[in-house]
């Protein structure tokens, strides 16, 4: 479980075919990594992954063919959103995250707002059709592991504003239009979706 609060940009810094499947070895450069062992889930570009190897400042992860086939950002050189796992005893800054990638994104548009001078900008998003009924204005998602409030939705796109603090401190201001990202949707949203539908049958 995760916050969706990033703690450091990491680096993808090879990526090893093993069949199938592939191994990940991330460059976590500022993560504290002290706390950090084999067996240990971290989020990456809001994907939960179990670190298979832990050496300095850089992380291994074996990654299935199933969930390289339903992410995006996991190619060698790419810049990555990292969070080690929530522990009880933690601050939820963000919203409860799984690191269960629903599905892909692509970017529609990502510019600075109008008279703002620069202290908002505004990332507009096409989600899967299958997620939309799970994204709501005002509630939570997911954009590659960062916790952002849904600003409005039209459809299947939607929109957030995000302030300079976060374009900081996470990949998100590397994004432009046509980029593909990883969205997770509130939890909360599909555990009410799937008792509505129960409730139906």
């Amino acid at each position: 479980m995760f916050t969706g609060i990033v703690q450091s940009i990491g680096r993808i810094a090879s990526v090893e075919s093993l069949g199938e499947s592939r191994r990940l070895t991330v460059d976590a450069q500022s993560l504290d990594l002290a706390d950090v062992a084999v067996g240990d889930s971290i989020a990456v570009n809001g994907c939960c992954l179990t670190a298979v190897a832990v050496h300095g400042t850089i992380l291994a992860f074996d990654v299935s063919a199933e969930t390289l086939a339903h992410t995006a950002g996991l190619q060698q050189g790419a810049a990555v959103n990292l969070e080690k796992s929530l522990r009880l005893s933690d601050r939820l800054g963000g919203h409860l995250v799984q690191g269960h990638v629903d599905g892909v994104g692509s970017v529609v548009s990502f510019d600075a707002v109008a008279g703002d001078d620069g202290r908002s900008w505004r990332l507009e998003i096409d989600a899967p059709a299958e997620l939309a009924r799970f994204i709501a204005g005002k509630g939570s998602i997911a954009v590659n592991g960062v916790s952002l409030t849904v600003n409005g939705v039209q459809g299947a796109r939607f929109h957030v504003n995000l302030i300079p603090h976060t374009l900081a401190v996470t990949t998100l201001h590397t994004l432009a239009p046509g980029a593909r990202v990883n969205l997770e949707v509130d939890m909360m949203a599909r555990y009410a979706a799937r008792l509505l539908e129960r409730d139906a049958e």
